[in-house]
């Protein structure tokens, strides 16, 4: 049996909608769970009198959380499978954001968002993996793209239930309403989300064959009565493993690129509303803006995936990047005018965000199955440096009374230095594949 054979060739199954269908509803709720907090913020601010400082320690607390979860948790993923994995995630999820809402003091909402970033950096990697592991490779950027849409979907979501939630009970129930839907989700991954077959075949848990033969009958694929041998014995799942000669320097370019994206990200995602408001537009107009860069980051993400399939990903990544960070600049410039910094902010989710996505395709290619989840959760977890020191970093700037044009060149310029490592990664892995 060769799973990758089976993947690639012929239709896309049923099973294989239903996977990929399931992975992006998961990370929907993933984005709700996420971006809350930014949408919350305002509230949480007011209520508490936090200063921007103490509010930019609230903001990075989840993305630590993250961070520690991709890089020390997702590995795991290799070891006991991503269908389990993504079981154990949406449970402490949905556990900690139930504390999120209960919580009466600053060091119990932090510790809250860092446990829901532990597993939301866990659960997100292991979304990633299946996903890339049935789909056909012709459409595999395209898939992962979807999966990655569903963050910004997530978030405008949250905004939208923030936005009539809160003005009636308050910014607590957000966290509740985000806990029930991901709980939700548990009994549908137990029923119907079956195991990578990748997986099965390259690290042979026990009842192997029987587990393959159950995915193929759901493949509408011809069953096995053996298993052959390995084409290649399982690599071990740490990052020494990618780190060797002849992945390092790739790996390096990935993280740092990663990183580098992740600062500007998370100062949009997480400040954008608080922005708007401060200027003098009410929190209803901040949340929107806040929306419209989600928007913009889904139709953003969907059409790289799209078209890089044809093009390839790294001229893409290139110049979405370029472009989304003179989308940053000009959105810093606006004046306090509805319309020109909703478009703006559009762009910004659309050209930003895109890019940012782009990277989660070149992690899931350039690693084999034995350590793609280690791959893509250190590359995530790498990331998050960025993501961490990004909101901080605009709270600092903030209490610094930088203004707010200067604030948002400083973080249009590490996305420059994205695009130029990302465009330098040479596996041969990312050359695209046509129908």
């Amino acid at each position: 049996m060769d799973a990758h054979r089976i993947i690639d060739q012929g239709k896309i199954s049923s099973l294989q909608i239903l996977v990929i269908a399931l992975c992006c509803v998961i990370n929907m709720l993933d984005g709700f769970d996420v971006l809350a907090i930014a949408f919350t913020a305002p509230s949480i601010a007011d209520e508490w009198s936090l200063a921007p400082t103490e509010l930019g320690i609230v903001l990075s607390a989840g993305l630590l959380g993250m961070a520690l979860g991709s890089m020390f948790i997702a590995p795991l993923t290799d070891r006991i499978g991503r269908r389990a994995m993504i079981m154990i995630c949406l449970i402490v999820i949905g556990l900690a954001m139930i504390a999120t809402g209960m919580v009466d003091t600053i060091n119990e909402l932090l510790l809250a968002r860092a446990v829901t970033g532990l597993g939301i950096g866990a659960i997100l990697a292991s979304l990633t993996s299946m996903v890339a592991e049935y789909t056909p490779d012709r459409h595999r950027n395209l898939t992962i793209s979807m999966l990655q849409a569903g963050y910004p979907v997530g978030g405008t979501l949250g905004g939208f239930v923030a936005a009539w939630i809160i003005p009636e009970y308050g910014w607590r129930a957000v966290f509740f309403v985000g806990a029930g839907l991901g709980l939700l989700m548990l009994p549908a991954v137990i029923m119907l989300l079956p195991e990578s077959l990748q997986f099965l075949d390259q690290k042979r848990p026990a009842d192997a064959l029987d587990k393959i033969n159950h995915v193929l009958d759901r493949l509408g694929r011809a069953r096995v009565t053996e298993l052959g041998e390995r084409e290649t014995e399982p690599e071990p799942a740490h990052v020494g493993t990618l780190l060797t000669v002849d992945r390092r320097a790739d790996t390096v370019r990935l993280w740092l690129a990663f990183m580098l994206n992740s600062l500007a990200v998370y100062f949009v995602l997480s400040w954008v509303p608080k922005i708007v408001v401060d200027a003098g537009l009410p929190l209803e107009q901040g949340i929107w803006a806040g929306i419209m860069v989600n928007l913009g980051a889904v139709i953003g993400i969907v059409a790289l995936g799209y078209l890089s399939g044809r093009r390839g990903l790294k001229p893409l990544i290139f110049g979405f990047l370029l472009t989304g960070s003179a989308a940053l600049v000009l959105f810093g410039f606006l004046p306090a005018n509805v319309a020109g910094l909703m478009t703006v902010g559009f762009l910004i989710g659309f050209f930003v965000m895109g890019g940012y996505i782009g990277l989660y395709s070149v992690a899931a290619r350039i690693y084999p199955t034995d350590i793609r989840t280690t791959g893509i959760g250190w590359t995530i977890g790498i990331g998050r440096i960025g993501s961490i020191i990004g909101p901080y970093l605009g709270g600092i700037l903030i209490a610094l009374e930088w203004s707010t044009g200067p604030r948002f060149v400083a973080f249009a310029m590490p996305l420059l230095v994205a695009a130029v490592l990302a465009v330098s990664i040479r596996s041969p892995a990312l050359i695209p594949t046509k129908d």
